[in-house]
């Protein structure tokens, strides 16, 4: 499980030859007991131990029975309940969005003793409203209750391109699977979400359970405060909750925490005449942000939304943090920076949209926004930014074709791949023209 304030990854081969062993095994160490702590600048043993606790308070050591893995009912992890979380905050002094959703169908990892089936969920990290991260986590519950993550597939990106794939590992083959979460966590249980000594490490301690946290609309009752131990030898707190899974996580000034969560927040209905007028006002300013009045319309129609419906208290801070960065840069005349706060604030009011509508509608819309974003990026012969826009398609067009009837799929995929060809030939014109085919195949059979 990545840290959610992306610390900067360790630089550590993957084909590091360790043990496959089965679900309880440990991997094979060079020092017993000793785990070394890496050094997070150069990515080298330091020859110094971390502090691991006692093996006797660790619960993750008996060996897990699935029998039907992929049901999970974990209220801590509910990985194959919940469609999708939403996650704000801060992390390298930029703003940070994720967004945490379950795909369709299972993947099939052999261990040693047998072969199990997962649960699949993609991770989508945006610094500053840009693809940051992306990662497809894997997990399985055993009988007894406890989830186990059995690998993820990581790829990092640096303008708009992967820039490499630090973090990827897969149980049977990389390393052991791994519990992260307990059944029923206890004070002073210690368990290791991740389990490859100088690839990826993490040990867990519960410091606290049966808490009481302030959720996005209303306290949530039975959740859990641990201490996370990484690789490099640093520390953080994040507290799990029911409905949500990893609910807040983070350290000095990065910090992230969960904006909503559907179904668990989902009250489907009638979507309210001011959050419909507040989208108009945001798509308006997302064609014409450098245009002084089309701000202070998201401004004044923000303000009437926010007064007439409850909102989440990190998309509060959020979108008041990025309509008043956009009114500064429009008002410095700063394209760039306003370029950026419009498109935070565009993805702001389409995460609003989660409360009433279904999923696949928002990410429809997300679709659009992306296929907008090319436009203006093509527009500005920003190539980095281009190619992550269609990376940005890519994930979320995987979150919702299975959705998508056979023929307006088909469309789709063709136009994609005609935009990806553009992007990666670098050439604008060719995306300038090709994003627009997209979004009348996205609009296809709308009624």
């Amino acid at each position: 499980m990545r840290n959610m304030n992306l610390a900067a990854a360790v630089s550590v081969a993957l084909t590091v030859t360790l043990a496959a062993g089965g679900c309880s095994e440990e991997p094979k160490a060079r020092k017993k007991d000793c785990v070394q702590v890496i050094d997070e600048k150069t990515g080298k043993k330091t020859g110094k131990c971390l502090p691991l606790a006692p093996k006797k308070d660790r619960v993750d050591l008996a060996k897990p029975v699935f029998s039907d893995p992929t049901d999970i009912t974990n209220p801590l992890h509910p990985s194959s309940k919940v469609q999708q979380v939403i996650y704000g905050g801060q992390v390298d002094g930029k703003p940070f969005r994720t967004e945490f959703t379950l795909l369709p169908g299972t993947k099939t990892i052999a261990l040693k003793d047998g072969k199990v089936k997962a649960r699949i969920l993609q991770y989508m990290a945006f610094s500053d409203g840009r693809i940051k991260e992306v990662a497809l986590d894997w997990f399985a519950q055993a009988d007894n209750g406890a989830v186990w993550y059995l690998g993820e597939d990581v790829f990092n990106y640096e303008k708009g391109v992967v820039a490499d794939t630090e973090g990827t590992w897969l149980a049977g083959k990389t390393g052991p699977a791994a519990m992260i979460m307990p059944a029923r966590p206890k004070r002073g249980d210690v368990y290791r979400p991740e389990n490859v000594p100088e690839v990826v490490f993490e040990e867990v301690t519960v410091k606290d359970v049966d808490q009481t946290v302030k959720g996005p609309y209303g306290p949530v009752n039975g959740a859990i405060t641990v201490n996370e131990l990484h690789m490099d030898g640093t520390r953080e707190d994040k507290v799990f909750a029911p409905g949500y899974g990893e609910f807040s996580t983070g350290v000095g000034g990065d910090l992230e925490a969960v904006s909503l969560a559907v179904p668990t927040d989902a009250k489907p209905g009638r979507l309210p005449d001011r959050l419909t007028a507040l989208s108009a006002a945001v798509r308006a300013a997302h064609v014409g942000r450098t245009d002084p009045a089309e701000v202070r319309k998201v401004r004044d129609a923000w303000n009437a939304y926010r007064a007439a419906d409850r909102v989440p208290p990190v998309l509060i801070r959020q979108m008041n943090r990025d309509i008043d960065t956009l009114t500064a840069a429009v008002k410095a005349r700063d394209t760039r920076r306003a370029c950026a706060a419009a498109l935070r604030v565009a993805q702001n009011d389409l995460d609003l949209h989660l409360r009433y509508e279904p999923l696949t509608a928002v990410e429809a819309a997300r679709m659009d926004l992306w296929a907008h974003q090319v436009t203006l990026d093509a527009a500005a012969k920003d190539t980095g930014a281009v190619a992550g826009d269609v990376t940005s398609l890519e994930f979320t067009w995987d979150r919702v074709k299975h959705t998508t009837k056979p023929g307006k799929a088909t469309q789709i995929d063709g136009r994609l791949k005609e935009l990806r060809d553009a992007a990666d030939r670098k050439d604008m014109a060719a995306v300038a023209k090709s994003a627009p085919r997209l979004q009348a195949a996205l609009a296809a059979g709308k009624s």
